[in-house]
């Protein structure tokens, strides 16, 4: 009894090993080819870097369009250049001026400064009797009155005007003072020989008061600068020869 026992244990075990074994195997192998079709599907989201090139082959045609306005900065320089050498004054270093508030003066240079960070051009005059140099602004200088020396024509009726009688105005001196100054200021050479009329006193007439006598050379020297200028004498031979005309007066 114990011998038959001992042969049906031992081949029971040696033929389920391998049968489990082959079984596993096989349920292993078709796994591989769905791998494989993973694999295989990868490479469809490559293609889509291909929609991004078109995006870039348009980004650089915008700086093409902001070249094009660079060429017009180019022609401002060119205008402003040319309208600077156009600038043309009426005044010229070397002339006679007539400065209202001064009289004659003589134009020596046309200078330009700087102030507050604006070029500005100026006039330089000299007014050797006063020992002053003025400087005045060649776009002011028309608006301040400034103006060239008197023609002949205007000499002849300023001298004609000092023969002629004194008209007095019967107001009070004060007055009569601003009215006179005013005229010599004015920078007209008739309004000048008008006070020099007025205030001219003759042999056997009132002598003049301080302030009327200095009223009364202001304006006979601003008058008698002028006529130097213009006919080119020294000034006592022009004061000599406005006070000729008033001797005539006298006379």
């Amino acid at each position: 009894m114990t011998t038959a026992v001992k042969k049906k244990t031992p081949a029971a075990p040696l033929k389920v090993v391998p049968a489990k074994g082959a079984s596993s195997k096989a349920a292993l192998a078709p796994a591989k080819p769905a791998v494989k079709a993973v694999a295989a599907a990868k490479p469809a989201p490559v293609a889509k870097p291909a929609a991004v090139k078109p995006v870039a082959a348009k980004a650089p045609a915008a700086p093409a369009a902001i070249k094009a306005p660079a060429a017009v900065p180019a022609k401002a320089p060119v205008v402003a250049k040319a309208a600077v050498p156009a600038k043309k004054h009426e005044f010229k270093a070397g002339d006679f001026v007539v400065y209202p508030t001064h009289g004659v003066g003589r134009i020596q240079k046309v200078d330009e400064q700087e102030v507050a960070g604006i070029k500005l051009e100026l006039f330089v005059i000299a007014f050797e009797k006063d020992k002053m140099i003025l400087r005045v602004p060649t776009i002011k200088a028309k608006a301040v009155g400034m103006r060239k020396l008197s023609t002949p024509d205007v000499v002849a009726t300023a001298l004609n005007t000092l023969k002629g009688r004194a008209r007095i105005k019967r107001t009070m001196w004060s007055r009569r003072a601003q009215e006179y100054e005013a005229k010599i200021n004015s920078g007209d050479l008739v309004s000048i020989a008008e006070v020099v009329r007025d205030l001219h006193r003759a042999g056997g007439q009132p002598e003049q008061s301080y302030s009327e006598r200095q009223l009364y050379e202001a304006a006979l020297a601003r008058m008698a600068r002028e006529v130097a200028a213009i006919e080119r004498i020294d000034e006592p031979t022009a004061v000599k020869r406005v006070e000729s005309a008033l001797v005539k007066k006298a006379a």
